[in-house]
Parts: structure tokens; sequence; C-alpha cells
């Protein structure tokens, strides 16, 4: 953490953010746009003018070129530090807005999600990403599960730790379940599924953290990379995209795709029906079928 927001700033940043509720993804995000701009006008934050903030966002937009998601962190976090800790309600917020990206996220065919795991020759990551895709987790969903976290029983994942601090359960494939039990049997760790090896995997069993992020995402990468895939933008949350899409596919309803996702808004589920072409393809026949019979509903000779 840079010097320029340590006490009293960060400690005044953080604190308020936790009395608003913010989970710790949002903390560090709000925290980091915090230090980028004070490293940026090198002075105290109580000096900072409305004009100069304006400055700032420009630059960062301009010149830094920064995307629509990077500049709307950045002025979520900044909005809320100058408002709930500095006491400044300047007019700059009120019409403060980044251009949204209209992106469709890439999705993976079943036979391309398959043709990627086969290429992962490591148990520990196949196990891992197998979970993400079966279960449609987040990634750090994924590698924070605990054994706690799984009802056999029910054949259901409990998903403590989502995106906003949201639980939710996600239902439990079969194969996914026996998939866990057998990697589980190669560490034993009493309380991670994905626990951090450590030097020649010999730290799993007594490891209080789970494996790397970048560990998973290069093992994806490098397996991405062997397949014939030349699709952009293929990443591990890809899979998770698969997933909702292909049960859009086979007609699992939307609302409830949604609740499996931990999606707030039907609206960020529904971009998945701009993925598939299911329905598109037989609606022709559908409204065929659906419309017969006006041909002869009405005696002939009756129309001009």
């Amino acid at each position: 953490m840079s010097h320029t927001l340590q006490t009293p700033w960060y400690t005044k940043t953080i604190n308020a953010l936790q009395l608003a509720g913010k989970g710790d993804k949002t903390q560090e995000s709000y925290a980091r746009s915090v230090r980028q701009l004070l490293e940026y006008v090198n002075k105290d934050p109580l000096q900072i003018t409305e004009q100069e903030l304006k400055d700032y966002f420009l630059y960062r937009r301009n010149t830094s070129k920064w995307s629509a998601s990077t500049l709307n962190i950045c002025y979520c976090g900044l909005k809320f530090f100058f408002i709930h800790v500095l006491q400044k309600q300047w007019p700059v917020f009120e019409y403060l807005k980044a251009q949204k990206e209209k992106l469709l996220p890439c999705v993976l065919n079943r036979d391309e999600v398959l043709q990627v795991l086969q290429q992962v020759h490591t148990f520990h990551n196949y196990a891992y990403l197998a979970t993400v895709y079966t279960c449609g987790l987040r990634l750090q969903e994924a590698l924070y599960l605990q054994t706690s976290d799984i009802d056999a029983k029910r054949m259901m994942i409990h998903v403590h730790r989502g995106k906003g601090a949201k639980d939710r359960y996600v239902p439990l494939p079969e194969e996914t379940l026996a998939l866990l039990r057998k990697y589980w049997a190669t560490h034993r760790n009493p309380v991670l599924i994905f626990p951090a090896l450590g030097r020649g995997h010999q730290n799993a069993s007594k490891s209080k953290t789970p494996m790397a992020i970048d560990s998973v995402q290069g093992a994806f990468r490098s397996a991405k990379h062997k397949t014939t895939i030349n699709k952009r933008r293929v990443t591990i949350h890809t899979l998770r995209h698969s997933y909702a899409t292909h049960l859009l596919e086979e007609g699992v309803n939307i609302r409830v795709i949604q609740r499996y996702l931990g999606h707030t808004m039907l609206e960020t589920t529904m971009v998945y029906l701009h993925l598939t072409q299911k329905g598109q393809e037989d609606a022709y026949t559908i409204i065929n079928q659906t419309m017969k019979g006006f041909n002869h509903a009405y005696r002939s000779g009756h129309l001009s």
C-alpha cells in the first residue's frame, strides 16, 4: 500500500466502506482508486478541488484510455471517498458516468469446454476448472469452497462468499461430487477443497489458504492454447458464461438460472438470450404450427 493512503485516510476509507456494508473486493478496489488519485495529485485530499478531480477523471479517460469498467470503479470509489469520508458533495458526482460497454461475453460450446479440460494435465487444476463449469461458479467462489459447503444429501453447494456478500445454493451434479471426493482424498484438508499445495505438494493437508489465482488462470490459458479454439476473450469466467448458456439451451427457466448464478437483476442474466440460437432456429416452424387454420377459416370469395 502506498504511503499516500496510509492512516488516517486509508483507515477512514476502509472504516466507512465497512460501515456501508461493502464486501472485501469492493473495499479493495475503492481503496485502490483513492490511492491512484492521491499518487497522481500528490497532495492532501482535503486540498483537492472539484476542478482538479474533473481533470483527473478526464486524464484517466482520454490519456490513460481506461476502459469503461475501470473508469466506473474509479468513479464509484472516488465518489464514495469524497462524499462519505471528506464530506464533499460536489455537482460533478451528480452526472458522473462511464459509457457502458456493450460487449457480449464469449461462450464455449460443450465440446469446446471438454477440449479445454482435456488439455489440463494436473489433477488439482482439472478438478477446480471442472467444478467452475459444472456448477457455474465465479473464480474466487470456487477457490474458497470449503468441505462444509458441500451438501451431498441434497446435492447442493452452499456458496457463502458470493459477489456482494450474497449467499446462494447451486446444484451439485453427481459426477462433480464424485470428482471432488476423489480430489479431496489426495490431500484431506479438513477445511478447504482446493488448498494451496505448497512446494512438492506436501503442505495441502495443513494449508490455510486456497490455490493461487495466478496458478489456475495460467493452467486455463495454457490448456486453451493447446486447443484449436480461436475465440477471443476466453478466460476462466467463460466457463460460467458457458454454464448459463448451456442451461438455457436445455430449457432451464431463466429465473432459475438467475438464482443459480446469484444475479440480483434479471437483466444481467438475460444477456445469455443473445448468446444462443436455441429457440430462434425453430421459431419459424413453431409459428407456422401455431398459426395454422387461418387460411380456410374465412369463407372463400369474401376477400377481394
